[in-house]
C-alpha cells in the first residue's frame, strides 16, 4: 500500500469516528440538557415563574443583543456582568440578609463568624437539594428563598428599564437606558436569567455536581471544580505533551528526507495565464473585503471606548442609538463577512486556474449574482440588528429578522438563511470548474482533498439552521459551535491549507505528489483534534462530565496541529528563493509566515491557557477569553485572508508596481498594534480578574466593583495606543488595495474556447 493511500485510509478513519463522538455525545447534550420546568412554585404559595415565561425571557434576551451584553453560562461579552453568576450571588446574599433579620434581627454583616457560618451550612443545603419533580414538571421554592429571588428580580427590572438611581450601573456595564421597555419583558427576562442561575446551583438527580459542572465559582454553596474536572485537566496536558512529542517523532523519523526538488520554472505560470471574465470580476470581492475591514476595526475602537465611557464617545451619547451591544454585533459579524469573503473570492479565483484558464459557462454571472447576494445579507442584517436592539421589532420578529442573540450568529435568520443559499450557490460555482478537471487528471488526490473542503465549507455552515428561537440554550450551544469552531476552525483551515498546497504546485514549486501527502497529513490532524475538540466550549453549558472528557482530551490534541502550520509557513516562505519571479509573491507570504506565529500564539499559547477544564472553570467569561479571541481569529484568520486578497490582487493587477512601504507599513503596525493590545491591556486584565474569580468567584471579577477599579479603568485606557497602532495598519493596508485596484488593468487576452464570453 503506497503512503498516499495510507494517508487517505486515515484521514477517512479520523473522520469517522470523531463525527461519530460528536454525534453520539451531542446526543448526550440533548438527553441530558437542565430541565426547564413547567412552573416555579412557593411551598404553599403561588407561582413564581412558569415555563413559558422563561422561554419568552430568552426571546427578550435574544432582542437585547443576548450575549453581545454580558453573558449567560461564560458564553458573552464582558463588560457587563455573567447574568447566571450575578443573579445567583445577589440571590444568595439576599436569602442570608432575610435569614440573618428573620433569626438574629440584625444585617447579615452584623453577625459573628460561627452565626454566619450556621446560616451558610443552611444556605447550603437549601440550594444544593433538587426539589425538581419530574411528574408534574415543578420546582417548590421556600418562602425565603422565594423572597431573595423577587428581591433580585426587582433590581432587574430596574437595571434594565430606567431607574434613575441604577444610571450609573447601566453605564459601568455598557447597557442603553431602558433596554426593556416592556415590563412584561423585563419580567420574563428576570426569570430566564433566575432559570440559568437555579441550573447552576441545583445538583443533577443522584449526582454532587449542579447542571453546570458546579460552575460558576460560588463559595457561598461550594460551586467548586469537581473531581473529574481536575481528573481530565491533568490528562489533557499529559496527552498534549506525548501528541507533540509524537509529531516531532513521526516528523523526524517517518518523514522522507532528501525528496528531489523540482527544478523551478523559468516564468510564472500564473501570470501567464489569461485572467477569465469571473476572474476579473473578483476586484468588487476584494473592494467590499476593505471596505468591511475598515469599518469593522473603527467599529472595535468605538466599541473597546464604550468600555470606559459605557453610554457615551468622548462625552457624545450615543448609546441611545449606537449602545455597546449594537457595535460589538457589527465588529465581529463584519469581521465574519469580510473574512469569508476573502475566502470565497480566493475559491473562485482558483476555480478557472484548476479547469485549465476557462470558466464555465455563465460563470462570471453566477459571480455577480453570488456578490450582490452578499451585500444584501450584510445590509439586511446590519438594520435588522440596529431594529432589534433598539426594541423596534416585536418580539417574535426580532429572531428572525433582527438579532439571534448568540455571538459570532447574530444576524437575523432569515438573513442567515441567505447567507447560506450564497454559500450553496458559491459551492455549486466551484464545483461546476473542478468537476470536468477530476475527470481530466490522474494524480487527483490533492484535487479531491480540495473539492471535499469545498464541500464542507459549502455546507457545513447549514449547522447553524438547527435550533430555533426556542431552542434550549444547552442545544443552541452544541449546534452553535459547530460553525464557529468546526466549521470556521476546521473547515476553513484544511480550505485554505489546501488550496495554498494547489496554488504552490501549479506554480511549480512542489510536486503534486508532495503536495498531496502534506495536506492529507495537515487534515488529519486538523481533524483529530478540532472536530471533538468542538466540546471543549461546552464544560459549563448544562452538559455532563462525557462531554467534559471528551473536549478535554481531544481539544488538547488541537495544539498539534499548529506544529505543521509553522512549518508550512516556513516551506512556503523558502519558495520565494526558489525562481526569480517569486519575489512577486514575497508579500503574500510574508502574511501567512505572520499567521503561522499568531497561530503558535494565538490559537495554541493563549487558547490551550483557557482549555484544560479547570482553566476555564475560572478564566471563562473573562478577558482572558478575549486575548485567545482576538490573537486567534484575527491574527489567523484575519491575516490569512488578507494573504489572500494579496494572492488574487497580484493576479488581476499582474503589471502594477506595488508601494513596498505602503505594504510595510500595513503589515507591521497590524502585527504590532495586535501585540500592543493584548499585552498592555486584555491579558493583563484578564490576568487580573483571573485572581478575583479564583479567589472569590466569577460574580466579583465581572462586577461594577471590580472592574471600575482605578488600575482596570487605567488598562482600558491604555488599550486606545495598540486599537490606533493596529487602525493606521489596516487603512494602510485598505489604502493598497484600493491604488492597486485603481490602476490600469492588464490587456483581456482571448479567452479559450469554453469561456464565457465578456
Amino acid at each position: 500500500m503506497n503512503t498516499e493511500k495510507k494517508l487517505w485510509l486515515t484521514l477517512t478513519a479520523v473522520l469517522g469516528v470523531t463525527f461519530a463522538l460528536l454525534g453520539f455525545f451531542g446526543r448526550e447534550v440533548y438527553r441530558q440538557a437542565p430541565p426547564v420546568p413547567q412552573r416555579f412554585v412557593v411551598q404553599d404559595g403561588p407561582v413564581l415563574f412558569t415555563h413559558d415565561d422563561v422561554i419568552q425571557g430568552q426571546l427578550a434576551w435574544q432582542s437585547t443583543g443576548g450575549q453581545q451584553l454580558g453573558s449567560v453560562w461564560g458564553h458573552g461579552a464582558y463588560q457587563a456582568p455573567d447574568w447566571t453568576a450575578d443573579w445567583l450571588h445577589r440571590e444568595l446574599m439576599a436569602w442570608l440578609e432575610l435569614a440573618a433579620r428573620e433569626r438574629h434581627g440584625q444585617p447579615y454583616e452584623a453577625l459573628t463568624p460561627e452565626q454566619q457560618a450556621a446560616l451558610k451550612l443552611q444556605l447550603k443545603g437549601e440550594y444544593r437539594t433538587n426539589t425538581y419533580d419530574v411528574a408534574s414538571g415543578t420546582v417548590t421554592l421556600s418562602p425565603r428563598r422565594a423572597a431573595a429571588v423577587r428581591q433580585v428580580q426587582r433590581y432587574y427590572d430596574a437595571l434594565f428599564g430606567a431607574a434613575p438611581e441604577l444610571r450609573k450601573t447601566r453605564e459601568s456595564y455598557a447597557m442603553k437606558e431602558d433596554t426593556l421597555p416592556r415590563p412584561q419583558d423585563r419580567h420574563n427576562l428576570a426569570a430566564f436569567f433566575f432559570w440559568s442561575a437555579w441550573a447552576a446551583a441545583t445538583p443533577r438527580p443522584g449526582m454532587q455536581a449542579t447542571y453546570t459542572n458546579n460552575w460558576p465559582h460560588e463559595p457561598l454553596i461550594d460551586n467548586v471544580p469537581t473531581a473529574e474536572n481536575v481528573l481530565w485537566s491533568v490528562l489533557s496536558v499529559v496527552l498534549l505533551v506525548a501528541g507533540i512529542g509524537a509529531f516531532i517523532w513521526i516528523w523526524s523519523f517517518g518523514r522522507k528526507h532528501g525528496e528531489e526538488d523540482l527544478k523551478p520554472l523559468a516564468r510564472d505560470p500564473l501570470a501567464a495565464l489569461a485572467l477569465t471574465p469571473s476572474q476579473r470580476a473578483l476586484w468588487k470581492y476584494l473592494g467590499v473585503v476593505v471596505a468591511l475591514f475598515g469599518l469593522q476595526v473603527l467599529l472595535g475602537g468605538f466599541t473597546a471606548h464604550y468600555t470606559v465611557e459605557g453610554q457615551a464617545f468622548y462625552g457624545l451619547e450615543t448609546s441611545r442609538w449606537l449602545p455597546y451591544a449594537l457595535t460589538r454585533t457589527w465588529h465581529i459579524q463584519s469581521a465574519m463577512f469580510w473574512i469569508a469573503t476573502a475566502f470565497l473570492a480566493a475559491g473562485l479565483f482558483l476555480a478557472p486556474v484548476i479547469n485549465g484558464g476557462r470558466d464555465p459557462k455563465y460563470q462570471k454571472l453566477g459571480v455577480d449574482l453570488l456578490f450582490v447576494a452578499l451585500l444584501v445579507v450584510v445590509a439586511g442584517s446590519f438594520i435588522g440588528q440596529f431594529l432589534a436592539i433598539n426594541q423596534q421589532l416585536q418580539r417574535e420578529v426580532s429572531f428572525w429578522l433582527g438579532h439571534q442573540g448568540y455571538e459570532y450568529l447574530d444576524l437575523g435568520r432569515v438573513w442567515q438563511i441567505a447567507l447560506y443559499a450564497g454559500l450553496i450557490l458559491w459551492l455549486a460555482l466551484m464545483l461546476r470548474a473542478i468537476v470536468p478537471a477530476l475527470r481530466r487528471e490522474k494524480q487527483k488526490s490533492l484535487l479531491i482533498l480540495f473539492t471535499a473542503s469545498v464541500i464542507a465549507v459549502g455546507l457545513f455552515y447549514g449547522a447553524g439552521l438547527f435550533y430555533g428561537p426556542r431552542t434550549h440554550l444547552s442545544v443552541m450551544e452544541y449546534w452553535r459551535w459547530w460553525v464557529v469552531h468546526l466549521w470556521v476552525e476546521g473547515f476553513f483551515e484544511v480550505f485554505a491549507t489546501v488550496a495554498l498546497a494547489y496554488i504552490f504546485s501549479a506554480m511549480g514549486l512542489v510536486s503534486r505528489t508532495s503536495a498531496a501527502r502534506a495536506s492529507l497529513a495537515a487534515a488529519t490532524l486538523f481533524m483529530l483534534g478540532g472536530v471533538p475538540g468542538t466540546f471543549h466550549h461546552l464544560y459549563f453549558s448544562g452538559t455532563t462530565t462525557s462531554i467534559m472528557a471528551i473536549g478535554a482530551v481531544f481539544s488538547a490534541l488541537e495544539v498539534v496541529p499548529l506544529v505543521v502550520v509553522g512549518i508550512e509557513a516556513y516551506e512556503n516562505w523558502r519558495h520565494k528563493d526558489r525562481a526569480p519571479w517569486m519575489r512577486r509573491y514575497e508579500w503574500p507570504l510574508k502574511f501567512f509566515v505572520a499567521v503561522a506565529f499568531w497561530n503558535f500564539v494565538g490559537a495554541g499559547v493563549f487558547g490551550f491557557l483557557i482549555n484544560p477544564p479547570i482553566a476555564l472553570y475560572y478564566l471563562q467569561g473573562l478577558n482572558t477569553t478575549a486575548v485567545h479571541g482576538h490573537a486567534a481569529l484575527f491574527g489567523v484568520y484575519g491575516f490569512l485572508a488578507l494573504g489572500l486578497v494579496l494572492l488574487v490582487l497580484r493576479s488581476l493587477r499582474p503589471e502594477a508596481q506595488w508601494n513596498e512601504a505602503t505594504l510595510k507599513t500595513a503589515f507591521w503596525w497590524m502585527n504590532g498594534g495586535l501585540a500592543t493590545m493584548i499585552v498592555t491591556s486584555l491579558l493583563p486584565i484578564g490576568l487580573y480578574q483571573f485572581w478575583a474569580s479564583l479567589k472569590v468567584g466569577l460574580w466579583y471579577a465581572r462586577s461594577e466593583e471590580f472592574l471600575q477599579l482605578p488600575l482596570l479603568e487605567t488598562l482600558r485606557w491604555v488599550r486606545t495606543v495598540g486599537d490606533l497602532v493596529f487602525i493606521i495598519g489596516a487603512f494602510a493596508f485598505a489604502a493598497f488595495v484600493v491604488q492597486t485596484l485603481a490602476r490600469r488593468r492588464p490587456a483581456i487576452a482571448s479567452p479559450g474556447p469554453a469561456a464565457e464570453q465578456a
